[in-house]
Parts: structure tokens; sequence; C-alpha cells
């Protein structure tokens, strides 16, 4: 069975603490089988990405369990954050819609909390 994922947060602490225990129940549930988990991150919620965040320490578990963090440049650019400011696990993409749009055509399943 295919089970890879990609967990869309655009918004605020709310939809990301719901996608994170999302992400843990995903890993905790599938264990035994090859996957891909990614957190894709835009709009306003990328402002939850820093470094310094209140959640940093939980996207770093999760990413040396396998999570992929992408963050949107454009609402980076929105934003006025720089690539410095964002948490090391982060990925900067091009444009969040668009790497959804891609990752919906490999066939990962979307889910936005």
């Amino acid at each position: 069975m295919h089970y890879d994922v990609v967990f869309h947060v655009d918004e605020d602490e709310a939809k990301l603490e719901m996608a994170l225990t999302n992400i843990r129940n995903y890993f905790s549930g599938l264990a035994k089988e090859k996957f891909t988990v990614v957190l894709l991150v835009n709009g306003p919620a990328i402002k939850l990405m820093g470094r310094q965040d209140s959640r940093a320490g939980q996207l770093a578990d999760l990413a040396a369990q396998g999570l992929s963090v992408r963050v949107c440049q454009n609402a980076m650019n929105h934003f006025g954050l720089a690539p410095e400011w964002l948490n090391p696990v982060c990925r900067i993409v091009a444009a969040g819609v668009i790497e959804l749009v891609e990752l919906q055509r490999q066939g990962f399943a979307s889910i936005k909390p």
C-alpha cells in the first residue's frame, strides 16, 4: 500500500499543532511501513517556522524520524523572513501551492488539518 502523505498548514498555531499531532500518530501507526511524510507550510503559518519558535524541538524530532518540512519562498518574502531565521530542518521551495500540486501528482495523499 502507498502511504506517502503531505500535511498542508497555512493558518495558525492550532492548525500546526493538529498537524504535528497527526504526523506523530502517522509515524507511530505505520512504524513497519516505508513512506514519506511532508509538512508543507505557506501563508501566515510561515511565521511559526523560526529556529526560536516553541515548536522547533518538535520539528527537529519529527525530522529525525523522516519528516520533510518544506516552506514557501513566496510566504517568506511576503512576511519579510530571511532564510537564516528559519528552523534548520526546513527546506525552502519556490511556491507552496506548486509543491502541493506536484506532490499530489506523485500520488501523495493530502491532509489539511
